[in-house]
């Protein structure tokens, strides 16, 4: 590992796996038919569509079941979890103008 890079900081394989290919982004992304600015923000970390990630695993020349191999499924289900806590907390209080007026 490099000075440049930290451990976590790249949560999916992406990079590892185009670098393997010897592709670059610009290459990877012409072939997965996606922004190069896509491709540069899921190397970082950032979160994507599922249909961008199906395109990215077709470029690589993987398949859609190897999703999990290269888009570690953890992440997606904390926030999706946190998410839905949240929700459920919103949804339990009261909602404006249905308080009932007992006097």
């Amino acid at each position: 590992m490099d000075d440049t890079q930290k451990p976590g900081s790249h949560p999916n394989r992406v990079r590892e796996l185009r670098e393997d290919r010897l592709m670059t982004q610009a290459q990877l992304a012409r072939k997965a038919r996606v922004a190069l600015r896509t491709i540069h923000s899921v190397e970082k970390g950032m979160n994507c569509r599922m249909d961008t990630k199906r395109k990215i695993l077709l470029a690589l020349g993987m398949r859609f079941d190897d999703k999990d191999q290269v888009f570690p499924p953890n992440r997606r289900g904390y926030a999706h979890s946190a998410g839905l806590a949240s929700l459920g907390a919103f949804s339990a209080g009261a909602r404006p103008g249905s308080e009932d007026n007992l006097s």
